[in-house]
Order: C-alpha cells, then structure tokens, then sequence
C-alpha cells in the first residue's frame, strides 16, 4: 500500500467505531469513554468547527485520525490558535506516510480557518511520537507547561 491510496476526509461522527478500533490498536487498550466525550465536544458543540480528520483506504476503510479544535480564547490564547489533541494510525499502516499526510491536510484545513499555530503535548519519554512530530516541524514551544501532582 503507498500513501497514494490514502484518503483525507473531515472526520464525521459515524466514524467513532473505526477511531476508537484504531486507536486501541496503536495503544493496545480500548478508551471509547475518552472518544466519547471527544466526539460530544466534536459534533454536538454549537461552537464546532469541523477541523479533525481521518486517513481512510480505497474502499472507505479508516486507518488513522486526528482530532483537533480550536481555542477561543482559552488561557489567553486567541482564535488563532489550535491543539492537535489525538492522533493515530493503524499500525498496520505506519511507516508508510500516512501520519505525514495527515497533519499536512490538518495544517493546510487550519491555515484556511487562520489559526497561525499549533500546540500539542507529548510525553517526554515517548521519543517515537516525539521523532515525529519533529520530522514534521513541530518544536518545543516557548510557553512553560506547569503542573502539580496531587
């Protein structure tokens, strides 16, 4: 299979089964509560703009996401702005430009809603996700992340 045969669709909430499949394959453990209300923010929001998408194979098979929104005004941020919050592809499918090709639609769909910057959070120890997501030109960012264990 080449990239050439992926497609990139806005995700649509019938596509919660094939998100979920697919992000249990990759972390080996199903979170459908997580996607759920993911999903609730996504598609039952008056405020949605549609900005997540899915990577799908000839014949309408999804085998990879990423889900998105955009801020408004949150921590004193402006519209912007936006986080990428999930993304995942098949493990059966990685490796082979699917992710790469994801996040180029998710920027080129965000840049037509303006939004100048991305943010996203990834685990310090997870240098796989870390890898690639300098491989397509996200850097450290400048604001200080904080947090406090309780």
């Amino acid at each position: 299979m080449n990239e050439d045969n992926i497609s990139i669709r806005l995700m649509k909430a019938e596509d919660f089964d094939a998100v979920v499949q697919v992000d249990a394959k990759v972390l080996q453990v199903s979170r459908p509560e997580y996607y759920q209300m993911k999903f609730e923010m996504l598609f039952q929001s008056e405020s949605y703009l549609p900005t997540s998408l899915v990577a799908e194979k000839e014949g309408g098979t999804v085998v990879g996401f990423v889900i998105g929104s955009l801020y408004v005004g949150e921590y004193g941020i402006f519209q912007d702005a936006a986080t990428l919050d999930t993304i995942g592809v098949d493990p059966d499918y990685q490796k082979m430009g699917v992710g790469e090709k994801l996040i180029n639609e998710f920027i080129d769909h965000l840049r037509k809603l303006d939004v100048q910057k991305i943010y996203t959070l990834v685990d310090w120890d997870d240098i796989r996700l870390i890898n690639f997501f300098s491989e397509n030109h996200f850097k450290p960012s400048l604001t200080i992340n904080l947090e406090r264990r309780l």
